[in-house]
């Protein structure tokens, strides 16, 4: 099908950062095929800043407008999974941003409620527009680096202060987010993580609740995994550290990959590891390598390649990037990484999501509103939740 003089009527849900973010690059035009046809949010003030385009204080009454044909969710996390299975049921095109869910069983219900077909389900994986981190699943996935044997992932630059903590009471709770730096900030991360290395098979983590901030989730994660292929990796993150670090080094039978301070360079041996050292006859010989800077040209597209990948897919077919579906496997990570703390041993999976599940429920049950009051937005999405039932 083609798209020439076809246009995606677009709702966007939620006018925060990114919802706001999204509505203004849909209605500046600049993604081809598409338009801002609505927008929905909890304040009247912040739909004030799209005067002229159709405006809902009720998400619902938005979704069931004859007027869109999509809506691209941007609310707060809890509220992703009721507000995504009632536009999938009714039939339209979703694009949710990450995470697609609080925790694994929230997303299965989701995922379930795609009618699949001609029916588009997408994920804000912005990251996965960006060349680096393409170039990187390219050279893995390929062979090219070999077989993997180690994946190691410093992401500390994700500092937050507690003025930022303190905005919102909904913001670093159970009951308002579902957790901390592993739900919030690294949600892109892990995703990139599995979508370049596959799942691992376990996980045992140590995650630190209010280390560095006046909160109740976590703000601090070491988590070490193994993968099938017997390849083993460390995750460390935090919200605390400054000025933190980005580094993604992988060790392969051909050398060594890094990416750090937007330069992804190769130390590639000439010879492979393994049949290096099964073949040398000098005991403290190592295989000569080559220095490598791998051309790379900016960070790509981002949230404007996903949104226009997003409306190609829904007008000519054009693969998705970021499938919904696929938004599951960073929410299982983050749940894994937690319930590993939480229960002090090592985590398999699949997850048990009920039993993650039972324990998220008993820290919702205790959890208090941190910082400024707001609306408070879990109970918001409880309630749009018990209208479509």
């Amino acid at each position: 099908m083609s798209s020439k003089g076809k246009q995606v009527r677009i709702g966007v849900v939620g006018l925060g950062n990114m919802g706001r973010s999204h509505a203004n690059l849909l209605r500046d035009g600049r993604v081809a095929g598409a338009s801002l046809a609505a927008v929905s949010d909890v304040s009247e003030a912040a739909m004030g800043a799209f005067a002229g385009v159709p405006q809902f204080a009720d998400p619902a009454k938005l979704i069931g407008s004859e007027d869109v044909d999509a809506v691209l969710i941007a609310t707060p996390h809890y509220s992703h999974t009721p507000l995504g299975i009632a536009a999938l049921k009714r039939g339209l095109h979703v694009l949710v941003e990450k995470p697609i869910g609080v925790h694994k069983n929230d997303c299965a219900k989701l995922i379930a409620a795609h009618k699949g077909g001609s029916q588009i389900f997408a994920a804000m994986f912005n990251q996965r527009t960006d060349p680096y981190y393409q170039k990187i699943r390219e050279l893995v996935q390929s062979g090219e680096l070999g077989e993997i044997r180690r994946v190691n992932w410093i992401i500390t630059n994700w500092f937050r202060s507690e003025a930022y903590y303190s905005s919102g009471g909904w913001r670093a709770t159970w009951r308002g987010e579902g957790g901390g730096v592993l739900l919030n900030q690294c949600p892109h991360n892990l995703d990139l993580l599995q979508w370049i290395f596959g799942m691992p098979n376990s996980v045992r983590a140590f995650c630190r609740f209010g280390k560095y901030h006046k909160i109740e989730v976590e703000d601090d994660v070491t988590a070490y995994m193994e993968f099938p292929n017997g390849a083993t990796g460390v995750f460390v993150t935090t919200t605390g550290e400054a000025p933190g670090t980005n580094r993604l080094e992988v060790t392969a039978e051909r050398g060594k990959l890094v990416y750090e301070d937007d330069r992804l360079t190769f130390t590639r041996n000439e010879v492979e590891t393994t049949r290096f050292s099964r073949t040398t006859k000098a005991a403290f010989a190592a295989p000569p390598t080559w220095d490598i800077t791998i051309p790379v040209n900016g960070h790509g597209p981002q949230h404007l390649g996903i949104l226009q990948n997003f409306a190609d897919a829904i007008l000519e077919g054009a693969p998705l990037l970021a499938p919904g579906a696929e938004g599951s496997h960073s929410v299982e990570l983050a749940n894994a990484m937690l319930h590993s703390t939480f229960t002090d041993k090592t985590v398999t999976f699949p997850l048990d999501g009920d039993a993650y599940e039972r324990r998220l429920q008993k820290l919702i049950a205790g959890s208090k509103p941190a910082g400024k009051k707001r609306p408070d937005r879990r109970a918001a999405a409880d309630d749009f939740s018990k209208s479509f039932k």
